[in-house]
């Protein structure tokens, strides 16, 4: 498995495994879960994907009971988690409203209880989850960069934030900004022409995209034309339309690891099939034209 430098020290497996959706699972059992992420690590895939709020706040809790189970194994994975997003539910129930919080006093509240329930004393990676319009840069950037140097938090990223988020948080900040989580797929292409993967490949900052088949949208009879398209490069490469769709993502030159995230042990088992894709320029092209639905200009 192909990897990626993150930070000093730290790499990520090209291929995330993102667990949103862990809780939603029927079996949620402690074994089904760790053979979630043996089957990931059976592929070269260790870097997992959670955030505070999946699972209505108990995503997290999850993997951690299958790190107690199975001593070693947090060792053997590097840990993505979030925080800000504040909903009235699980533990913040109390909450009157949907909202994101940047204060210093949730995000070390946050940090403590993801330590807690992820049974870990350091998250590899955390990630403000929403940019917050109500955020105080002087405030946040300084107790982020706390984190880390109290070697509760190895890096420090973002998720969902335009270039301009990036820049505000980042100058009030020691610490680089290692990454930025966004929406990124032939369904969700704008960000190739927005400026968002623009400015963070001049800045060779590695991104992680989230929803990388588009929710299973790409695959509706809804869009004919690029679910044809990516039929035929699945025959031709002797994989399936998912393999191609990420396979695209991985053949841009900017550096984008897709989250992948499924419940399914067989498809966990096959998320590396599309680093056996092999797409040349023009067949990039042919799927960016499809989705777009016209030539480009």
């Amino acid at each position: 498995m192909e990897r990626v430098e993150i930070a000093d020290d730290l790499s990520f497996s090209r291929i995330v495994y993102g667990m949103w959706r862990l809780a939603d699972d029927p079996d949620i059992s402690t074994g089904h879960v760790r053979a979630k992420v043996e089957a990931c690590l059976d592929q070269g895939i260790t870097t997992l994907d959670q955030a505070d709020i999946y699972g209505g706040y108990e995503g997290e809790a999850l993997l951690g009971a299958a790190f107690r189970e199975a001593p070693g194994l947090r060792d053997r994975v590097e840990l993505v988690t979030k925080c800000d997003i504040v909903a009235p539910m699980g533990r913040h129930g109390a909450a009157r409203v949907k909202y994101y919080d940047t204060t210093p006093g949730h995000i070390r509240a946050s940090v403590e209880q993801s330590l807690k329930d992820l049974t870990t004393d350091r998250i590899d990676v955390l990630l403000l989850h929403r940019p917050d319009p109500m955020m105080d840069a002087d405030e946040t950037g300084p107790v982020l960069d706390a984190l880390v140097e109290a070697g509760k938090v190895r890096a420090i990223g973002v998720s969902n934030f335009r270039p301009w988020d990036v820049e505000l948080l980042q100058s009030r900040m020691d610490q680089p900004l290692v990454t930025n989580q966004i929406e990124l797929s032939l369904a969700a292409h704008e960000p190739f022409t927005n400026g968002d993967v623009t400015t963070m490949q001049r800045d060779r900052t590695p991104i992680m995209a989230w929803s990388p088949l588009g929710g299973g949208s790409l695959f509706a009879a809804s869009d004919p034309a690029l679910t044809a398209e990516l039929k035929t490069l699945a025959e031709r490469e002797g994989t399936d339309m998912a393999a191609i769709a990420v396979a695209w993502l991985l053949a841009h030159p900017a550096t984008i690891l897709p989250v992948m995230g499924t419940n399914n042990l067989d498809r966990i088992a096959r998320l590396s099939d599309a680093l056996r894709v092999k797409l040349d320029r023009q067949d990039w092209f042919v799927l960016y034209q499809a989705a777009l639905g016209r030539e480009v200009a």
